[in-house]
């Protein structure tokens, strides 16, 4: 999906002038920018954003079972990772940290991917069938790749776009200076989403830098930074919009890239195995709630008579369904313990084939069940 030419000028806002379609209470105040989505496609966008939600209940749920390994959860940045996906083609490629779970779900999400969280590595390669790079771990690591990948479209005549996902802690790495320097420099195609959360784990944004904005840092790059109310999916679905655009076909002296500032609120904890209470408090959790990015965009849908209580219980049905197949298909895969040794070298080092011998040795001694057990 892409835009139509009209929201060009909202990338040459001020990086403060934040950029909003609805309200917190979910009614339009810039009917200038709302798109013009149809129906079943707003109904795609508030079934992926449910499913977001929902999904990270179920893994938080299953990690606490001891069914998942360590999760990062999304809840409350539904609104930006759903809007600025929905905004892209099908096959723009999308670079993401570890919490966009949702940019994920909104291109089908294949069951592999809980695999990765289940502790197989096999989940990532899964990711390509959608165009995806594989989920990274490391800081801002991810954000060359992607830089590089989108400049290689640009000298291949590809008409594509690369897209970043990251949070606002990635913008203290040098790998973040490093992308967008190289983005401005060689004009490549490629669109920064930034979800600023507010929390870099136990960092708050104030510490995280001084500049005023986050989306300011783009200008000494030399491209274009712009600040979007990351918990409304419709402003984040017009600004990506107008970013893809201008990365494909800038107009006279546009620089190709952009920087896209989602500010919005990490609901929970940095991972499962984060206690937030340690570092902030309850209100200033729940005021953030109540601009959830859910219910303003229920609240939108259902003045537009797109969705009812009849179509939203169907919805919810559906993705409970889904969820379920989901989880028993990744649960159903027989764990293979010698698949660590497989990868970690074009071709075996003498030391990993001892430590493989080794392992089997105890294997065949002791068996599995004796080794999982807890002493």
């Amino acid at each position: 999906m892409a835009g139509d030419g009209r929201e060009r000028d909202l990338l040459e806002r001020a990086p403060d002038d934040r950029i909003q379609v609805l309200d917190a209470d979910g009614t339009v105040v810039a009917p200038e920018l709302e798109p013009e989505l149809e129906p079943e496609t707003l109904r795609s966008m508030y079934r992926d954003m449910r499913f977001s939600r929902r999904f990270d209940e179920r893994m938080i749920s299953l990690q606490r079972q001891g069914r998942l390994g360590t999760y990062s959860s999304l809840a409350g940045q539904e609104g930006s990772q759903i809007g600025s996906t929905y905004a892209l083609a099908d096959d723009d490629t999308i670079s993401f940290q570890y919490r966009e779970h949702g940019a994920l779900a909104a291109r089908g999400m294949p069951w592999e991917y809980l695999l990765y969280w289940m502790g197989h590595e096999d989940g990532n390669a899964a990711l390509a069938e959608i165009d995806v790079f594989p989920l990274n771990i490391s800081i801002a690591g991810h954000l060359p790749h992607i830089v590089g990948w989108s400049w290689a479209a640009k000298l291949d005549g590809d008409e594509r776009v690369g897209v970043a996902h990251f949070g606002d802690g990635s913008t203290s790495e040098g790998d973040f200076h490093e992308a967008m320097n190289f983005a401005g420099v060689f004009d490549t195609p490629t669109v920064f989403v930034c979800h600023n959360n507010q929390w870099a784990i136990s960092v708050p944004r104030e510490n995280q830098t001084a500049s005023a904005t986050i989306a300011q840092k783009a200008h000494a790059y030399g491209f274009a930074g712009v600040q979007v109310d990351g918990m409304d999916p419709l402003a984040t679905y017009v600004v990506t919009a107008a970013a893809r655009e201008k990365a494909l076909e800038p107009a006279g002296d546009q620089s190709r890239p952009t920087l896209i500032e989602a500010v919005q609120y990490r609901y929970g904890a940095h991972t499962t195995a984060d206690d937030p209470s340690v570092y902030r408090d309850d209100e200033e959790v729940q005021r953030w709630r109540e601009r959830d990015p859910i219910d303003r965009f229920e609240t939108y849908l259902r003045n537009k008579g797109v969705i009812d209580d009849e179509r939203i219980d169907a919805i919810e049905s559906e993705i409970e369904e889904t969820l379920a197949s989901l989880i028993e298909r990744a649960e159903g895969i027989d764990e293979d313990p010698s698949e660590m040794f497989e990868y970690t070298y074009a071709e075996p080092t003498p030391r990993l084939e001892a430590q493989h011998e080794s392992l089997e040795t105890l294997r065949e001694t002791h068996g599995d069940d004796a080794l999982l057990e807890d002493e």
